[in-house]
This record gives C-alpha cells, sequence and structure tokens, in this order.
C-alpha cells in the first residue's frame, strides 16, 4: 500500500502546482463597441452616413481597423461601418445642414486588459478610453 502512495505522490504533487498538460485556462472575451468621434465639423444634415474629411479622410466605411492591448498585439480587427453624422451643437440652428462630427461605432470582443488603443488604415493608434454611459464601450475623440 504504502508502494502505491510513493508511486502516485510525484503525479499528486505535479497537479497541485500546477504542471502537466492539462491546458490554458480561457481568457474572459467581452463584447463592448468602438467608438469614434471624428471632430471634423463638416457642414450636413444629422444622422446621414458620412466619413471623416480633410486630414480624417482614413476614417470611412471598409476602413481597416484593428484594437490593440499596451503591447501593440491585436487583440480584434475588422472593417469600419458608414459613419453617422451627429450634430456639433446642442442648439437648434433651425437649418437642415449644419455642422456635425462623424461618429463611427463597431462592435468588437476583446479580452480585458488594462488600457486599448485603436488603428485605423496603418495610422498612428489612438488611445481608447472606456465609457459605460451607453453600454460597455471604447472611446476615441479625434482630434483629442
Amino acid at each position: 500500500m504504502r508502494r502505491g502512495i510513493m508511486a502516485l505522490l510525484p503525479l499528486l504533487l505535479a497537479g497541485a502546482t500546477g504542471c502537466g498538460t492539462g491546458g490554458a485556462a480561457q481568457e474572459t472575451i467581452s463584447p463592448t463597441t468602438v467608438r469614434v468621434l471624428v471632430r471634423d465639423i463638416n457642414i450636413r444634415a444629422a444622422g446621414v452616413d458620412c466619413a471623416g474629411t480633410g486630414p480624417y479622410q482614413h476614417f470611412h466605411n471598409r476602413a481597416p481597423f484593428r484594437v490593440l492591448d499596451p503591447d501593440g498585439a491585436a487583440l480584434a480587427s475588422g472593417q469600419l461601418s458608414a459613419g453617422t453624422a451627429v450634430a456639433a451643437f446642442v442648439e437648434d440652428l433651425g437649418v437642415e445642414r449644419l455642422p456635425t462630427y462623424c461618429e463611427f461605432a463597431v462592435p468588437v470582443r476583446v479580452p480585458q486588459r488594462d488600457s486599448y488603443r485603436l488603428e485605423v488604415d496603418g495610422r498612428p493608434a489612438l488611445d481608447l478610453t472606456p465609457d459605460s454611459s451607453e453600454g460597455p464601450a471604447l472611446v476615441a475623440v479625434v482630434p483629442s
């Protein structure tokens, strides 16, 4: 009996210390929305599809994007959907076309990290800030 216990002891110790071939623990992946507000102040009707203008032309429908962790590893990737024009001012100007920003919102699934960055169309990455005011989101404002 003692010989059987002694034979099992190394296996029991290996299991207790996490050694062995049991497989790595799965990382929790959470759904969130990447939201980017491009402050290009273009004159257009609120609510219409839009793309960034001027120096922000790389923000457009089908532009490739990557969500990066602090070390630059890609956590999610895809293509931007069309932006939506949102009023730049809260006051009613009494006109159909008004100064707007272009807002992009893309659903992604990412693991928990201390911080995130967004790369669009190979351009320098932008810092993303967590925001839960309209559900879980990672938000960037351009220019910051």
